[in-house]
């Protein structure tokens, strides 16, 4: 069975679950200009977040990049992230479980 969602109509902010307990892990994140996540991290997870809309500044670890509506970052779960809007925006994002391969 393939389970399909709107992305703009899931509720929550600025994280919504698109698929509740399961896996991998898929939010939508939406942020106003200005809104950040306070840093932290989602160990054991390699993520990879997409910019549907707007420009964040995504800190990983030490380093700092800007994204524009279109890019795609992948990165490490264990390294501290913290994105933040330059101007509103929202990103899917997805969490998948490390693999030992």
């Amino acid at each position: 069975m393939t389970t399909i969602h709107d992305l703009d109509e899931l509720k929550g902010q600025p994280h919504a679950n698109v698929f509740p307990d399961a896996e991998p892990k898929t939010v939508r994140l939406t942020l106003d200009a200005g809104g950040e996540v306070a840093p932290h991290s989602h160990p054991g997870r390699e993520i990879v977040l997409y910019l549907i809309e707007g420009r964040i500044e995504l800190q990983v670890g030490e380093e700092t990049d800007e994204l524009t509506a279109g890019d795609i970052a992948r990165f490490d779960g264990d390294q501290e992230i913290s994105p933040r809007a330059i101007e509103a925006s929202t990103a899917l994002i997805v969490l998948a479980p490390r693999s030992d391969d």
